[in-house]
This record gives C-alpha cells, structure tokens and sequence, in this order.
C-alpha cells in the first residue's frame, strides 16, 4: 500500500474512532433527550438547530472551502503567515462584522415594531459567531493533517456538550431552550482552546494583508459557501415545510427524531471518509495529477464499499429496533423514517467520493449548480408528498434529492477523475446483503420479538453473515483484515510508535 493510502488509513482511523465516539455520545443522549422532550420540544430543538446550521454555513464565506484548496503544503515561514493573514484572519474578521450588523438590526427591528424575538433565536443569534470560528479553525487543523488532534477535541467536545445539556435539562428545565443553553456553554468553553490554539500556530501580520489575495479566495469559496447553504436547506427544508404545510411542531418532532439519528450515522460514515480523504486527495492531485488520484480512490474505495452496504442493509432492517430500544414505544412511529433515511446516508458517500473532482477542477459553480438542482427537486418533491404521505412523503423526497446529487457528481466530473466502486466490489457486496436480506425473513418467520432481542442477536448475526460472506468472496478484503489486525498488534507492541501530529 502507497504511503498517501497508509495516510488515509491512519486519518481514517482517528476521524473514525473520533466519530464512533462521537456517534456513542449521539447515542446516549438521544434516547434520554427523545424521553425527556416530548415531541413539540424536540421538534423545536431540530428546528432550531437547523437555523444555527445556516447561520454557520453563512457566517464562513466559503473561507473553509479556500483554506482547504489553497493551503501552501510546501511554502515557507512567509507564505504560511500571509496564508493564515489573509485567508482565516480576514475572513473571520468580516464574519464578526457581519454578526454584529445584523445583532444591531435586529435589536433596531425589535425597537421599532415592539416585538422581541424569543430566547431560542437569541441563543442561535449568541453561538454562530464562535461556531464559525471554532469550525475555520478546525478547518486549519485538517488541512495540515493534524487529525489526532481533531479526533481527541470532537470527543471531548460533544461529551462535554452532552453532560452540559443533560444536565440543564434535567436540573432546570425539560425544554428545548435549557438543551440549547448547555450547547451555548460548550461552544464558548471550546472557542477558549481554539483561541489559544490560534494565537499559538496562526501568525498574523498587518504587513502580509493583500485583500486581492482573499477576495480571489473567497471569490473561490463563495460558490461553496452558497452550496453548503443550500446543503443545510436541503437537510433542513423537510423539518420547515413539515410545520408550514402540517403546522403542527409534533409531527415535526417526529420526523426529526428519526432524520438526527441518521444524521449520526451520516456523520460516522461521510465526515469519517472525508476528513481522511480529501487533504490527502488534494495533496495527491496538486503534486502527482489525475492518475495518482484515481489509483487512490480506487483503494480506498474497496473498504468503503464493502463498509457502506453492510451498514445500509443493517439499518434497513434492524433500524426500527434501534429506535425502539432508544426512544421506546410513544417514539416508534420514528422508526421507518430512520431506516430509510440512515441507508441514503450511508450509500451517497460512495457515489460523492467517486465523483470527486469537481472542486479540484476549481468548477465550484458547478457544484452549486448540481446542489441548488437537489434543492429544487427536494422542494417539488416535499410539497407534492408531505400532503398525501405526510412525514414519511418528506422521508422519500430526501432520498430521492440525495440519491440525484450523488449521481449527478459522477456524471458531470472529468472522465480521468471519476472512479467508481469495481465489479467485484459491487458483485460482492450485492451477494452478502442479498444473504442478510434472507436471514432477516428468515428472523421474522421465527417470531423473534423486536427491540432488544432483534436488535443484538438478529443485528450481530445478520452483520457477522455479511462480514464472512464478503471475506470468503473478496481476497482483498480478506487482506484489509489482516492488514488492520497487524496494525493493531503494532499499536500494541509500540504505542510511541508512528505519526502523531
């Protein structure tokens, strides 16, 4: 294996762990926040949370976008310092400028009309500007393949947050407005290690400004900052025509219980490979070109294939279960929802990992293009389905805008940059879940009850079928096992040992 694919390994693994972490994190508080909110307030808190998810996407400009393309990997003490100048500390700069005009016009609006905004948005209002920072310097430690780092503050981070929202909501109120204040609390104890963090790696120098320099970057970046818009709209815009078209916040609750579940999955799968992946990628196509880039995707490609359909088929089946077992019964009408939101989750990062490219081709408007047309087919699709299929109507048109956006990235890329999933990798995954598929009716004809007992023992077997299948179909697979079990004794033998930037 190629040394930038043992990098992706070894970043994928930290992202990984740090996300499995996470995603248990996700799993302890979401059944007691989903027991403890009923469904108006957890309704809320999903609606909500979707507007501070817009507020950050806006609030970065895009300057992520530009940090990730245009970090000098082999510049000097002077050019890392008119990079961090002009494409974090500017952007950042003109993000708190803008937070403070609209805190002032909102305030001024407030004034003239006799109205006041209610607690919930001026929690939203008080954590975006350092979300945005936070997530531009997190950006900075990804690009420079810090991922050890990022994997020990994104667990530390979200078991904080969680023991800060529990706690509120247990110890002061059962609300959607306490869970948000324990969030507020972490992003504003966290925002102190970045700053320190910033101060200590990020120079900045009034003489280095070149506002040409971070116009050209944003100019880059905006395009993306408008599709990461969008991106959140189209995650969002189910839960907000849900209240429109319904007007009722339970069904909204609903929905969103099943729909953040996936989104952890979401997280674990996507944000894993991704992280891992695409500074290395970048890396890769700027010094070596298109056929390096190809041959790594290729690579990692195998194990994510294999990864995806055996995760999708999982939660197809047995996510019902889950839900169950989390939520319990008042929560199960959640259950289709999760499933079928968790297997487009999982899959559609195969398809955007394939198509990769577009960005590296600086067509950032084409990657607008390609999300603001998932949009509008999202928005058809929810105002034609939510009335005659209510939430699960929101359900399958999100599925079906995921499932076209990945789909389009494949067909629209440069011919020498696509790289799809092989046959063999295809043909072998088919066949394992085919045989889960068929042990799972084979389940139901037993009469095993759901929840605990359907969840562990037909879950676990069903997964480990897939695992032996795929091993005696692939020998590739077969030696991506054996290469991890060797890593691991390693890890065991020389802790010390390796890369721990």
């Amino acid at each position: 294996m190629s040394r930038d694919a043992l990098g992706v390994a070894t970043h994928y693994r930290r992202y990984a762990t740090g996300n499995a972490l996470t995603l248990l994190a996700g799993l302890v508080s979401f059944p007691l926040l989903t027991r403890l909110l009923d469904n108006t307030q957890y309704g809320m808190f999903g609606y909500y949370g979707a507007w501070i998810l817009m507020a950050i996407a806006v609030g970065k400009f895009g300057a992520q976008h530009a940090i990730l393309r245009f970090y000098p990997h082999d510049g000097g003490a002077r050019e890392l310092r008119a990079f961090a100048t002009n494409l974090f500390y500017v952007p950042l700069g003109l993000a708190f400028v803008v937070w403070a005009l609209v805190v002032a016009g909102m305030v001024l609006v407030d004034a003239i009309s006799g109205e006041r905004q209610g607690t919930m948005f001026w929690l939203v209002v008080a954590m975006a500007p350092m979300a945005v920072f936070s997530s531009l310097v997190d950006t900075v430690q990804k690009v420079t393949e810090r991922s050890q780092l990022v994997m020990y503050l994104r667990i530390s981070s979200r078991w904080v947050e969680l023991l800060l929202m529990l706690g509120a909501v247990l110890l002061v109120q059962a609300s959607a407005v306490a869970a948000y204040s324990g969030k507020l609390a972490t992003t504003l104890l966290f925002g102190v290690f970045y700053i320190l963090w910033m101060r200590r790696h990020l120079n900045f120098s009034r003489a280095d400004i070149n506002l040409s320099e971070t116009r050209a970057a944003l100019m880059f970046g905006m395009p993306m900052a408008l599709s990461e818009i969008i991106s959140v709209t189209l995650v969002s815009l189910d839960r907000w025509m849900l209240k429109d078209i319904t007007g009722d916040f339970a069904l909204v609750g609903v929905y969103s219980i099943g729909s953040s579940l996936a989104m952890q999955v979401s997280l674990f799968m996507n944000a894993s490979v991704f992280e891992a992946f695409l500074p290395t990628a970048n890396r890769v196509y700027v010094t070596e070109g298109d056929t390096a880039l190809r041959e790594l995707k290729s690579r990692v490609l195998v194990p994510m294939t294999y990864g995806a359909a055996c995760v999708a088929v999982l939660l197809g089946l047995f996510g019902s279960d889950l839900i169950l077992v989390a939520s319990g019964v008042d929560k199960i009408a959640s259950g289709p929802i999760f499933s079928l939101l968790a297997i487009v989750c999982v899959l559609q990062p195969v398809l955007l990992l394939a198509g990769y490219g577009l960005l590296l081709e600086k067509r950032s408007k084409t990657v607008l293009a390609l999300v603001f047309l998932s949009l509008l087919l999202n928005g058809v699709l929810n105002y034609l389905w939510i009335p005659a299929h209510g939430v699960m109507g929101a359900a399958w048109a999100t599925v079906a805008s995921s499932s076209a956006l990945g789909l389009a990235h494949c067909v629209v890329v440069k011919r020498s940059l696509l790289c799809l999933p092989d046959r063999r990798s295809i043909l072998g995954a088919a066949v394992a879940v085919a045989l889960v598929v068929l042990f799972e009716r084979w389940l139901d004809r037993q009469g095993m009850p759901a929840g605990w007992a359907r969840l562990l023992l037909g879950g676990g077997s069903a997964g480990s079928l897939y695992l032996a299948s795929v091993l005696v179909l692939d020998a590739r697979a077969r030696e991506l096992v054996r290469g991890v079990l060797r890593s691991a004794r390693g890890r065991v033998i020389s802790p010390r040992s390796g890369n721990t930037g």
